[in-house]
């Protein structure tokens, strides 16, 4: 087999947002690219044609790109950009060189168009500072480049257009003249930090400040008219800063969002759904300060707003379907509480005649399913299988096509089209069509994994799992070096997907198990909460059993099984090394928490950690049993140890703590920080560093590699 090289990440394409035509037609969505001269990710904006006909067309290439939109004519395309001008495309999945080749195809003609446009004036006056994320809209009818349509100090999160497409609601901050001062004296001057919110942190955001967000209106054929502030639309909540106010204009004419106005808003989760009218006025709350509600969809009628909502007092109860009344004295009902299953993580909600579609985590597995709106849920697209990942889904405003995001491992992620009649087929859909090959190029020159599903028993439960294999490997042929790659969360779950670490992994000769412990979600509220308030249990006795499992088929070399895992992957390898020391050759926990404890206050989860374990003052043996260090006498395994600078969710103090308490026994051990990471992998040099990093300290402590010396 021959190794897939750790470059070849610069070739990688990753599909995001996905946004179908009102009639169907097309297709946009962005794809994350890289671009190796500047050593950083750009996020580009594509149209397809949903019948398959030819190939994505680029819109934008050099300043990124988020939230596509269409308007409800169906030619004009909105979308979220920090850019000065499209100057010149810098990255893609084809040949650069033959880029521009293709003068007669209409996605060259496009390009052409929209790079020829040599204007050196900043748009709208921003000047010499870096450029604010605004609302930028192409005109696909008549071509030509985007036209920047808002102009904001603090830049715009969100958006959507009014039922006539000729007015559009943006959420934006809005400072005070004092509040400006103190941004300024912040941002440009590196002064210091000032806070008297609870929430003083999130992760990606870095420190909050008491600067209010609103909703504005803006008028698209009046682009002199200054954008009016609905004052009574204004948002607050903990981690508002990440969620947004989700700002969505409903046909009825009146404009719903989320929001958080209970007396203490940085105390909780709870998010509450509001309507307004867009010219202003009170803003009437639609729910009842219990739940956090987000995925905000009007019916189509006007009717009522379907949202996906949670408990924030009862961490392990699953994400469901409410629909709302449009009338504060409606009660909020849910319709999949019978379902008990999870809405999946980012799911959506597409109205298609009065029924709605979303994605639900079902039995480790991410799949479709409609619901009416009497509560009665049917599973739907059986063509999907249980060998592929749907990562993301939307429906035309007609009805008439769903576009959905399909994950292979050995394939790749890309579009795919259907028609809505046939997601009811019962095996086959017969206008399923594949409309892009964004990792084409990639996948045909290195082998991707193979993956298989296996089942194990723990505990009384029967468990499963993803194992990932070279190709040209048989799992069975004995004695494998073993990865075992544990999902965060922990309320999430793994299920077949394409994956560069995989690749990089299995092209190795490894064979890569990712265990779908309890704690997990898609298996229903009794199995998440198998693990809600007591860390370091069944996880550690799900895992274990499932490495024993491999063992005993004779498919893995029990002396050469390695640890990895991000976020709660790496919280649980903290347990496993303290209670399972024989278990892992060498471990590389990342980006994890270690004490609890210290924990609390220190990372931006507060209120999540509060709703789990209590406050530590009040329930300190629960923070302590679930407290990896505490136990770091038992490490015996050799640790790589990864955190982020700037991570505010699992802060790199936490590694610090495990990464002294290991070398403080003479165990082997390596601390790797990134000083300006977040709770993610990072730029592409970055990703690239971790796996040679990895890779290097799985092979530094591999008996079989000391053997051959």
């Amino acid at each position: 087999m021959s190794e897939l090289p750790l470059d070849a990440y610069y070739g990688l394409t990753q599909i995001g947002e996905v946004a179908v035509s009102p009639t169907g037609d097309r297709v946009a969505f962005t794809a994350t690219e890289y671009d190796q001269a500047a050593d950083e990710a750009v996020s580009s904006l594509f149209v397809a044609p949903t019948d398959g006909s030819r190939e994505p067309h680029r819109l934008t290439s050099a300043s990124g790109a988020s939230a596509p939109t269409w308007g409800p004519d169906g030619d004009r395309l909105a979308f979220v950009a920090a850019r000065d001008r499209d100057a010149e495309k810098r990255v893609g999945w084809r040949d650069r060189d033959d880029e521009n080749e293709e003068g007669d195809d209409e996605a060259a003609e496009d390009a052409e168009g929209e790079e020829g446009d040599e204007d050196d004036d900043d748009p709208l006056g921003n000047g010499d500072e870096e450029p604010k994320p605004q609302v930028w809209i192409f005109d696909l009818a008549l071509g030509g480049d985007a036209r920047q349509v808002t102009e904001r100090d603090e830049g715009v999160a969100g958006f959507d257009w009014s039922p006539d497409g000729d007015r559009l609601v943006i959420e934006s901050r809005d400072p005070t003249d004092e509040e400006s001062a103190y941004l300024d004296q912040v941002r440009e001057e590196g002064g210091p930090i000032e806070t008297t919110r609870l929430q003083h942190k999130v992760n990606g955001a870095g420190w909050t400040d008491d600067v209010t967000r609103y909703l504005f209106v803006v008028e698209l054929d009046d682009p002199e008219s200054d954008p009016r502030r609905l004052d009574d639309a204004y948002g607050g909540g903990a981690f508002e800063d990440l969620a947004g106010m989700e700002p969505t204009w409903g046909p009825d004419d009146r404009i719903a969002f989320t929001s958080c106005r209970l007396d203490r808003p940085d105390d909780t989760t709870v998010r509450d759904c509001y309507a307004v009218p867009p010219d202003g006025g009170d803003a009437e709350r639609l729910t009842g300060g219990d739940l956090s509600h987000g995925a905000l969809a009007w019916h189509p009628d006007g009717d009522g707003i379907a949202t996906v909502a949670s408990d924030p007092d009862d961490p392990p109860a699953p994400a469901e379907v409410y629909l709302i009344g449009t009338d504060s004295d409606d009660d909020p009902a849910s319709l999949t509480a019978d379902l008990d299953r999870t809405v999946a993580r980012g799911g959506e909600i597409e109205w298609v005649d009065g029924d709605i579609y979303t994605r639900i985590a079902d039995e480790s597995h991410t799949r479709l399913v409609r619901v009416e709106t009497d509560g009665a849920a049917e599973r739907v697209f059986e063509a999907q299988g249980r060998d592929r990942a749907m990562a993301g889904f939307d429906v035309a405003d007609d009805g008439s096509t769903a576009v959905m995001v399909l994950s292979e491992p050995e394939s790749g992620t890309d579009l795919y089209a259907v028609d809505v009649a046939d997601l009811d087929a019962s095996t086959e859909a017969d206008s399923l069509r594949r409309l892009t090959r964004v990792n084409e190029s990639l996948v045909d020159e290195f082998a991707m994994p193979a993956a298989e599903r296996v089942e194990w028993e723990s505990d009384g439960w029967t468990l499963d799992g993803v194992l990932y294999h070279d190709p040209d490997v048989d799992p069975a042929d004995g004695d494998h070096p073993l990865v075992v790659a544990i999902h965060g969360g922990p309320m999430s779950y793994d299920e077949p997907v394409f994956s560069f670490g995989h690749a990089a992994l299995t092209s190795r000769g490894y064979l890569v198990f990712r265990p779908n412990y309890r704690g997990g979600t898609s298996r229903g509220r009794e199995f998440t909460a198998e693990l809600t308030g007591e860390w370091g249990t069944a996880e550690v006795d799900d895992i274990a059993a499932g490495v024993e499992s491999l063992a005993d088929r004779g498919w893995v070399d029990p002396d050469r099984v390695f640890g990895h895992g991000f976020s709660y992957g790496g919280i649980a390898q903290g347990f496993l090394v303290t209670q399972e020391p024989d278990l892992f050759t060498a471990a590389a926990p990342e980006h994890g928490i270690y004490d609890l404890r210290s924990a609390f206050g220190t990372d931006d989860t507060h209120v999540w950690l509060e709703a789990e374990f209590g406050l530590p003052w009040e329930n300190p043996e629960a923070y302590d049993s679930s407290t990896a260090v505490l136990d770091a006498g038992n490490i015996e395994t050799p640790l790589l140890v990864m955190a982020g600078g700037e991570d505010w969710r699992c802060p790199p103090s936490q590694s610090e703590q495990l990464y002294v308490a290991a070398r403080k026994q003479g165990i082997d051990a390596e601390l790797v920080v990134y000083p300006d990471e977040h709770h993610n992998i990072g730029d592409p040099d970055r990703a690239i560093h971790r796996l040679e990093k990895i890779l290097g300290w799985y092979e530094t402590h591999d008996p079989a590699v000391e053997a051959e010396e």
